[in-house]
């Protein structure tokens, strides 16, 4: 009875992780589109930014939301990792695990760990000072200053390399959770192939693609 219990709490963890994941891939596309705005249309950048900085909707629950999401999503991949490297047997740990699973799967926590402090340097290069500006220090509202905020971060080759490395593990990391997502909620129909290519399209463009807008600012700031 307690293993069977045990055994559903575990499953519902994994699906909760899968379903905040999905979640919070829907927001890393939206803030793909918004970004690559940038390199095309200062202008449509700078509007989308305002509106979407200004917008209570976005601003008081949308934004919290996320927040939430981002935090649930890495508490419960710790906590995962932890039980699975606590059910292990000692030998186990003998084994070839690259002959099993791949780099990617045996690793989620090192990618998601890299991903969460990217997270941090990129609340501290965004986030604060919006909050800031907005709440803190009260300036005049201005409407076109998105894009040279955005590309001022990308002068420094240090933070760059920062951010493009972090997104070489996003798409490792993503490519992986894609398809066990899918898994851990049992979808397993004539649809699945489809959406695993759909996952590893998805895991190569959207991280490359900002990869590609950062350096994009670097070399034409």
């Amino acid at each position: 009875m307690a293993k069977s219990a045990l055994l559903k709490s575990s499953i519902a963890k994994k699906v909760a992780m899968a379903l905040s994941g999905l979640f919070l891939m829907l927001f890393l596309a939206q803030h793909f589109f918004i970004n690559m705005t940038s390199v095309f249309s200062p202008d449509v950048f700078n509007s989308i930014s305002h509106f979407m900085g200004n917008n209570p909707l976005v601003q008081f629950v949308i934004q919290p939301i996320l927040i939430v999401g981002v935090v649930f999503h890495f508490i419960m991949g710790f906590v995962l990792d932890f039980k699975n490297r606590s059910a292990r047997p000692i030998a186990y740990a003998k084994n070839n695990g690259g002959a099993n699973s791949s780099w990617a799967s045996r690793n989620m926590i090192i990618s998601g760990s890299v991903i969460l402090a990217f997270l941090g340097l990129h609340f501290y290069d965004f986030w604060v000072p919006e909050m800031v500006y907005k709440y803190v220090a009260f300036n005049p509202l201005d409407e076109t200053r998105y894009f040279h905020e955005l590309a001022e971060k990308f002068e420094s080759p240090i933070r760059t390399g920062l951010y493009c490395l972090s997104f070489v593990l996003l798409s490792v990391h993503l490519n992986h959770g894609f398809s066990s997502s899918f898994q851990s909620v049992g979808f397993n129909n004539k649809y699945s192939k489809g959406l695993k290519n759909f996952g590893i399209a998805f895991a190569f463009v959207v991280p490359f693609g900002f990869i590609f807008i950062a350096l994009f600012h670097h070399f034409n700031h």
